[in-house]
């Protein structure tokens, strides 16, 4: 399975937004580019480099590569309604993404491992495809043999009620969640401009 395998900080860095509770720390310590010139770059941005920027924001945050970043780009245009709502809706309704959100991993990298290594089902059925697009209402809950691992447990402790989004509703005792509805766009609060990707790809 195709994933970004490079330092995520680095890239974090780069783009300055915090793409891992890791690289959030890293952001407070070094808060410019990597690099020996990192803290020296200044200078106008040109419309396509800001333009290029959120399209990696975007991409680096939902841990999908290009192809299939583009893929995701092609069946929001070809949607009704916005593109870049549509967009942002099809990442959203990512399993791995949706496993983040319930709080049973820190990190959307976890949530996709624990996703790959056949650890949860969607409605009584195992699921191992991070890229798998959750419909309202489904179930997510863990199998028998993956019930009640630390890591989860400690994962759901630490996250406070207000990371939840309304759309999952997670029962913590149980270790289980319902993907409620799909997020309208008003919703889901990162820091990226879709819009510019858009008009990054209508060239």
């Amino acid at each position: 399975m195709a994933r970004f395998r490079g330092s995520i900080t680095k890239v974090s860095r780069r783009l300055g937004v915090a793409l891992s509770p890791k690289a959030e720390k890293y952001l407070e310590r070094r808060p410019y580019a990597p690099g020996e010139h990192g803290q020296s770059r200044r200078g106008k941005i040109s419309e396509y480099a800001l333009q290029l920027r959120e399209k990696q924001k975007m991409k680096y945050l939902y841990g999908v590569l290009e192809k299939q970043f583009r893929n995701y780009y092609k069946k929001a245009v070809s949607q009704r309604g916005v593109t870049g709502d549509n967009l942002v809706k099809l990442l959203e309704r990512r399993f791995d993404n949706v496993v983040f959100r319930a709080g049973f991993s820190p990190s959307r990298a976890g949530a996709r491992q624990l996703v790959s290594h056949g650890h949860l089902m969607v409605n009584g059925k195992k699921v191992n495809i991070p890229s798998y697009q959750l419909q309202a209402g489904d179930v997510i809950e863990f199998r028998q043999k993956s019930q009640n691992m630390d890591a989860v447990t400690d994962s759901l402790n630490r996250a406070p009620e207000s990371r939840i989004p309304t759309w999952v509703q997670v029962d913590k005792a149980q270790q289980k969640a319902v993907f409620v509805a799909v997020p309208e766009r008003e919703e889901v609060q990162e820091q990226f401009n879709e819009q510019l990707v858009v008009e990054l790809y209508s060239k």
